[in-house]
């Protein structure tokens, strides 16, 4: 028996061995070899210029410049269900930023997932969707970094819990869940489609919000763009793949562009994170990238809207409800939730067939009602009219029964809210 469970933790230590050998591996596959140093790259003012668009695009400022912060100094805390993940300092400085980084060592960390010093990096950095870009554009990216003021400022250890913060927990990760990699074009795309797709699946990283991600914080490939809660946010980032939440097959390329460009359109407003996705990102984006962006979004295959019975409500949920829509809303969306226009060119936004309403999910409806709904500044529309919170107005069972009504009036059929909904939201 001895000898028996001798050969056991032999062939366990062994298993283990190789399978080390094999997380090891994974996580350097892809990798190119490291060449030159800082002095080697000389980016020229094209490579800047373009390097300023693109950070733009990829949004890079709205995680690495803390509140009050200097621009790209990092040290804002990202909470993620394993804890805080603290953004690095961007700038060129040589002791705390990336001053002493090389093209290629910031290349790896971009397309690899890896830091100059080796270390693995946490897939809050969208490595999993940053990997697909160019090495061109990768070199201008590092152009208009480097042309930023320098900021000595530490970077923040991480505080995530035991045993997400350990370099072996994230090597299994990514053995598991990451496989460095390069977009593809579609030969039997459009030039404009496969640019738009480049945008939304590589720099823009879309699908770190609009996917659902499994119990290991991955995002599940297979349903690419398929809709997600964001984590810890509450809010839901809705389907780009179906017509019942926010795909976008129907609408014309017009009205996906002046919704990515100015936040707003006839058929509703971004609000929430995506909000400030316009207010910071797809804004800036010349008119060429948004239509590219809206070809490739029109394109994505649509899973059709489930069919859904009526939603009866007890008479007097029916008529409180009813009696709070009057009260609050109705004076701008409508007695029937029609929506309407006010002064200045004011759009209120239909409520009946709505899509923020019907969502299986009522997270962001709640959201909205709490906290208030206000579109982004943008210079399509500078002065956006915001919807006021009546969180501070309304209990949580006041909100459950004013959305449990909204959400089954005027043809509206989604399943009731309760307080319990409201007060995880909240």
């Amino acid at each position: 028996m001895r000898l028996t469970w001798s050969r056991v933790g032999i062939l366990m230590a062994v298993l283990l061995l190789v399978a080390a050998g094999v997380v090891a591996w994974l996580n350097v596959a892809g990798e190119d070899p490291l060449t030159g140093d800082a002095n080697s790259f000389v980016a020229t003012p094209e490579q800047v210029a373009r390097g300023a668009y693109l950070a733009r695009a990829g949004n890079c400022a709205a995680c690495h410049t803390d509140r009050g912060g200097a621009a790209f100094a990092g040290g804002k805390g990202i909470a993620t269900p394993f804890g805080t993940v603290f953004a690095s300092n961007l700038t060129p400085d040589a002791k705390t930023g990336i001053g002493t980084w090389s093209a290629a060592q910031f290349w790896r960390a971009m397309h690899n997932g890896r830091s100059a010093d080796g270390r693995l990096l946490y897939p809050a950095f969208p490595y999993p969707n940053f990997t697909e870009i160019t090495r061109a554009d990768s070199d201008a990216l590092l152009a208009f970094l480097r042309s930023q003021v320098p900021v000595a400022q530490v970077n923040r250890p991480h505080a995530l819990r035991f045993p997400y913060g350990l370099q072996p927990s994230l090597a299994v990760w990514r053995a598991l869940f990451f496989s460095p990699g390069v977009y593809e074009p579609v030969v039997e795309r459009l030039v404009q489609w496969n640019r738009g797709a480049y945008l939304v699946r590589s720099l823009g990283h879309c699908a770190a919000c609009h996917s659902p991600r499994n119990a290991f914080g991955a995002t599940r490939d297979s349903l690419e763009l398929s809709g997600g809660l964001i984590p810890l946010q509450n809010w839901y980032a809705p389907s780009l793949a179906s017509s019942a939440e926010a795909g976008v097959a129907d609408w014309s390329t017009a009205e996906v562009s002046a919704l990515l460009k100015t936040g707003l359109t006839p058929r509703g407003a971004a609000l929430g994170p995506m909000a400030e996705v316009v207010f910071r990102s797809t804004q800036y984006l010349n008119d060429a990238d948004i239509a590219a962006m809206a070809e490739f979004l029109k394109s994505l295959p649509q899973t059709p809207p489930h069919a859904r019975a009526a939603v009866e409500l007890g008479k007097d949920v029916r008529t409180h409800g009813e009696a709070l829509y009057k009260d609050h809303c109705a004076a701008c969306h409508g007695a029937n939730g029609e929506g309407g226009s006010g002064p200045g060119g004011v759009v209120y936004v239909p409520l009946a067939g709505n899509r923020k309403v019907l969502l299986d999910t009522p997270a962001n409806l709640i959201h909205i009602v709490v906290n208030g709904g206000f579109p982004p500044t943008t210079a399509g529309d500078p002065r956006p009219y915001g919807m006021p919170p009546f969180g501070p107005a309304l209990k949580d069972e006041e909100i459950a029964v004013l959305a449990s009504y909204v959400r089954s009036a005027w043809g509206n059929a989604a399943p009731p809210v309760s307080a319990l909904d409201v007060l995880n939201a909240r």
